[in-house]
């Protein structure tokens, strides 16, 4: 059976680009029958965030994608562990990890290193100096570990490394960018135990995956200079590697690494301006893939039938806002107007303190006037502002072209008089009156339309008269034309 995982720190907000590993686990698991593992790596203790866990997995679950085993929220929302090969954070397997270390001590794989900071500093200078490739020098790799364990019971503080192997080369084939090898002397002696007790990623990373019975391995390309150290450890424990596949690096426009410099990074930032789970997921699926064809608009279901790691580029993929943008708005206008208002519930009561069962006006009605022009929920609910609230504007604004103000208010006048004697307020209704009025009076269009859409939204740009007035109502219609004719 197939398992991949994602595991994440706990360090800040879901980046994007890790939010792309997880869609690409989570795809990969589910389209061969497999299970998604959600496993939280917090070895990293100085970089950890309050709450951070708690976000990520809000952000997944957002998401539709949520794991089979391992970290989760339980139905009260309380951050559970579930599956037989747990802990599955880290800092819960400390015992684990210190019985492989030395597993590897003893089978002299590893070795007790006491350099200093300040040594490990002195060295990289003096690499960096003679133009060298930075990394550990060897320095303790020699230290018997009798002498070594003399050492500690004196005090003295240490770290543990791995013993890479000096000779040979390591070779991997990785399932986007194919046979990969490193020469093993230009691969440093990693350190996978730190003075504190806690492990380093590279030995948390291969024993977790180890035990966890992990098949696939998909993360940046970042971490493809570390792989031969992690087959180099499964080689020393007498384990079978996992398959992996490394991302290509997502980019700023100017193919720069993508960064906080150029934009939002974090998936939460496109959550709080109002991005739907379903655009995000097309658009992150698209960076470095696509499906051979024309076709750009893809369901999760649909990404599950049709995602393949052989149609992943190698080269780094751009992160482009207007495509996301584009995405969101093709969703948006697909969307139906009831289950957009599930989607704006919260945002509605945030900025107008109403809901769907308090609002006199309906909400599928409001979403509606605005779904096919705006690109975010957060600018959709922003937009319809003058159906709650006719905003200040001047009476130059109501007057159409070459008309004038007396004109103007003498349409608008006319306009209160019929919409007045009107029972039925459909925009289908409201259309087939106005139009036959004008037609028969021979009034231009731009006339009786443009002020009466002015009068009812306040603003220059906004849905058109009819939808308008159809959402407002007979009443509040009746009482903003008139408001306008005083103006005039």
């Amino acid at each position: 059976m197939i398992r991949t995982r994602f595991a994440p720190s706990p360090t800040g907000f879901l980046h994007i680009g890790n939010f792309k590993m997880a869609l690409t686990d989570f795809i990969l698991a589910k389209q061969n029958g497999g299970e998604f593992v959600l496993r939280i790596e917090d070895t990293d203790r100085e970089r950890l965030v309050d709450g951070a866990m708690e976000s990520l997995l809000r952000t997944l679950k957002w998401a539709g994608i949520e794991p089979d085993e391992g970290v989760k929220f339980d139905l009260n929302n309380k951050i559970v562990q579930i599956g037989g090969k747990g802990p599955y954070i880290q800092s819960e397997r400390l015992s684990i990890y210190r019985q492989f270390v030395n597993e590897l001590i003893n089978n002299n794989h590893a070795y007790y290193c006491f350099c200093s900071k300040e040594r490990l500093d002195e060295v990289r200078k003096i690499q960096e100096l003679n133009k060298q490739a930075s990394g550990y020098d060897g320095h303790c790799r020699n230290i018997s570990l009798e002498e070594a364990k003399k050492m500690i019971e004196a005090g003295e503080s240490a770290v543990v490394r791995m013993k890479m192997p000096k000779e040979g080369v390591t070779k991997f084939t990785d399932l986007i960018r194919g046979e990969v090898s490193f020469e093993n002397k230009l691969v440093d002696d990693q350190v996978i135990l730190k003075s504190d007790g806690f492990p380093t990623y590279h030995l948390a990373v291969v024993v977790d995956d180890h035990l966890m019975k992990i098949t696939h391995i998909v993360r940046g390309e970042e971490w493809l200079s570390s792989t031969p150290k992690h087959i180099e450890l499964y080689k020393m424990f007498g384990w079978q590697p996992p398959l992996f596949a490394h991302l290509p690096l997502l980019l700023n426009p100017d193919r720069s690494k993508l960064s906080k410099r150029q934009g939002d990074v974090a998936v939460e930032d496109y959550i709080k301006k109002g991005y739907l789970p379903e655009a995000v997921i097309n658009f992150v699926a698209f960076l470095g893939w696509n499906p051979g064809d024309e076709r750009e608009i893809f369901s999760l279901e649909e990404l599950v039938k049709e995602f393949s790691l052989e149609k992943v580029n190698k080269a780094g993929a751009v992160f482009n806002l207007e495509k996301l943008d584009w995405y969101n708005r093709e969703y948006l206008k697909k969307m139906s107007n009831e289950e957009l208002v599930k989607r704006c519930g919260v945002l509605f009561e945030e900025k107008y303190h109403i809901s769907d069962n308090k609002c006199q006006i309906a909400l599928d009605k409001v979403v509606g006037l605005e779904k096919e022009r705006a690109t975010t929920l957060v600018e959709l609910v922003e937009n319809v502002k003058f159906v709650f609230e006719l905003g200040e504007y001047e009476a130059e604004l109501l007057v159409w072209k070459k008309s004038d103000k007396a004109k103007t208010k003498e349409n608008l006048a006319k306009l209160s008089q019929i919409l007045a004697k009107l029972s039925d307020f459909s925009k289908e209704k409201l259309e087939l009156v106005i139009g036959e009025w004008l037609k028969a009076e021979n009034i231009g269009t731009g006339d009786v339309l443009w002020p009466m859409r002015v009068a009812l939204s306040g603003q220059k740009n906004s849905p058109g008269p009819y939808e308008i007035a159809e959402v407002l109502g007979k009443d509040e219609s009746l009482r903003r034309i008139n408001q306008a004719i005083a103006k005039l």
